[in-house]
């Protein structure tokens, strides 16, 4: 059977979004619902859920865990964007188009906006049920809980920020984009695998595919960011440069970050090849 992709992605996005649609409360007290909802609803590419569902799929995981898992990792993502929007941190105003949820709803309000979407994640991942045995839920909390924190955006952010107006070489900024970008799409391919069962070698695969998508991801967004305008991209453009922050362009250029982007497309689909799952 011949696979389409778009049609897959299609169903899987669906199926993400009726769940993030039951599982965000309207009803979480004082108008905090309605800033849950505006953050995670309507927008976004939902790359990571896609990554999760498409991994799990690979290793014929459990699809209860990983739809779970999905979710889990896009409110994570979600929560991300509301704190890193507010003033104390990049300080912007429109995120997928629309004003950013501090503009919208006030910085308090975002930001325990923010600290309820991180909790929800956990929640989502630990259901009461037998659905997700027990040990899964072990793993995927942890994967989640590692790509969040220090050794992942937050310590990514705590970077970025310390970097602003001072010159980072090339290995720092890779580090600094590992961490802050790269974690969350990498964890979110590894939270897939743990739904199942792959052996070894699988695991090592998926985690270097993740690894190189993530930062492939990263240096795209560099581009993006000096080459389409606020409109294209749902964000301001040209934010980095205004705040002084390095990227791949600024340091390396504009045509060889798009040929290292491409180099590490490259290297994420070699890892694939190598995982022994089917294509």
């Amino acid at each position: 059977m011949k696979f389409l992709l778009r049609e897959w992605s299609a169903d899987r996005l669906a199926q993400v979004e009726r769940a993030l649609d039951a599982w965000v409360a309207e009803d979480a007290p004082a108008g905090l619902g309605d800033a849950m909802r505006y953050a995670v609803l309507d927008g976004g590419k939902r790359l990571r859920p896609l990554l999760v569902m498409a991994a799990c799929e690979a290793v014929d995981g459990n699809a209860g865990a990983a739809l779970r898992a999905a979710c889990a990792v896009e409110l994570i993502h979600a929560y991300s964007l509301v704190h890193d929007d507010m003033p104390c941190m990049d300080n912007d105003i429109l995120r997928r188009g629309k004003p950013t949820v501090h503009v919208r709803f006030g910085q308090a309000r975002a930001l325990l906006a923010g600290d309820a979407l991180q909790a929800l994640a956990f929640e989502l991942l630990t259901p009461e049920d037998v659905s997700v045995p027990a040990v899964t839920q072990a793993a995927l909390c942890r994967l989640l809980a590692r790509s969040a924190g220090h050794e992942g955006m937050a310590g990514g952010q705590a970077i970025d920020l310390a970097s602003i107006g001072r010159a980072l070489t090339e290995d720092e900024l890779r580090r600094m984009h590992r961490l802050k970008t790269g974690a969350l799409l990498q964890a979110s391919v590894a939270m897939g695998a743990a739904c199942g069962a792959p052996d070894a070698a699988a695991v090592a695969a998926l985690n270097a595919y993740g690894a190189a998508l993530g930062l492939a991801f990263q240096v795209v967004d560099d581009i993006l960011d000096v080459t389409a305008d606020s409109a294209t991209l749902g964000k301001t453009a040209g934010k980095d440069a205004a705040n002084d922050k390095p990227t791949y362009v600024s340091l390396l250029g504009l045509e060889p970050s798009r040929v290292y982007a491409a180099q590490l497309l490259a290297e994420a689909l070699g890892a694939l090849d190598t995982s022994g799952l089917p294509a």
